[in-house]
């Protein structure tokens, strides 16, 4: 369509097959795969969350990958903010966007826009940053709640990225996320013309694909992977609430590490909390997008 830039959404579950799509997609399409996906996005645990291989990387190009410290919160408006500008470079350099990823509320954010919050200033950031480090997330949640009672109940009290931002907001604007949350929606640009894909396996396909990909992630390093991100953990160097500590698998490796479980019983309970997780997924994809 003229004066109109396609952009590609390839999204759906996890483990159905969105990456070897979107490598289709960019191969046809001089295309750039950025990614969407909310553990993925972080510089840590690369085989279990399932990030891009290196050779994948050496034949297209790949964007928002690792690109945060383990650390660093990171909500639906923090991803699109960062998204957009990579989106237009994408565009401006002649190549085919590619969005690929499984995480529905960063899709939504980017194609149906969000609500017109002022930036967040960086010593405000920085202050909220320490300020979590310091109390962490039900601390945290607490003095938002006590600062602005419209957020109560809102989140949960260990979604640190979700009640950081809502105080960075009101520190920032002197108003609740709730009041701006309320205004309408910034979309996208006009011009974007998003085509999207959302991959819907059948439910018994699916959920073979999750138990056989993570033994394939055992087989490649994911318990050595582990193992030293664990290390990071207990050093005190990642945060106890950060996100990335969420990713499938992580928990029951440790368990086994700890001497909690057998190999066996790890692999078996990653492989259940997989399943349930794709499950979700796939009810809000048929809902949502």
């Amino acid at each position: 369509m003229a004066g109109r830039s396609v952009i590609y959404v390839i999204a759906g579950p996890t483990a159905s097959g969105k990456s070897a799509r979107a490598m289709e997609l960019a191969q046809l399409h001089d295309g750039v795969i950025i990614n969407c996906d909310s553990m993925q996005i972080y510089d840590a645990l690369p085989i279990l969350s399932a990030q891009p291989t290196h050779e994948d990387m050496d034949i297209v190009p790949h964007r928002l990958y690792g690109a945060l410290p383990p650390n660093q919160p990171c909500s639906a408006g923090m991803w699109r903010d960062m998204a957009i500008p990579v989106i237009e470079d994408v565009i401006k350099n002649g190549q085919t966007p590619i969005i690929c990823g499984g995480t529905g509320l960063y899709i939504k954010a980017l194609m149906d826009g969000l609500s017109p919050i002022p930036p967040v200033p960086d010593a405000v950031r920085a202050q909220a940053d320490a300020l979590m480090a310091d109390i962490g997330a039900p601390a945290l949640n607490d003095k938002l709640i006590a600062a602005d009672p419209l957020m109560k109940d809102r989140f949960h009290p260990n979604h640190s990225a979700r009640i950081q931002r809502a105080w960075e907001v009101l520190q920032a604007t002197g108003k609740s996320l709730a009041y701006w949350q309320e205004q309408p929606l910034i979309p996208p640009p006009a011009e974007w013309d998003f085509q999207v894909e959302t991959i819907l396996l059948p439910r018994e396909a699916l959920y073979q694909r999750c138990n056989d990909r993570f033994e394939a992630m055992i087989d490649h390093g994911a318990l050595n992977e582990v193992r030293d991100f664990k290390a990071r953990c207990e050093a005190g160097e990642v945060d106890d609430g950060a996100l990335i500590k969420k990713a499938l698998g992580f928990a029951p490796l440790c368990q086994y590490l700890d001497g909690h479980m057998t190999m066996a019983e790890a692999i078996t309970q990653s492989q259940t909390d997989t399943r349930r997780y794709a499950k979700r997924q796939m009810t809000w994809f048929r809902n949502q997008l």
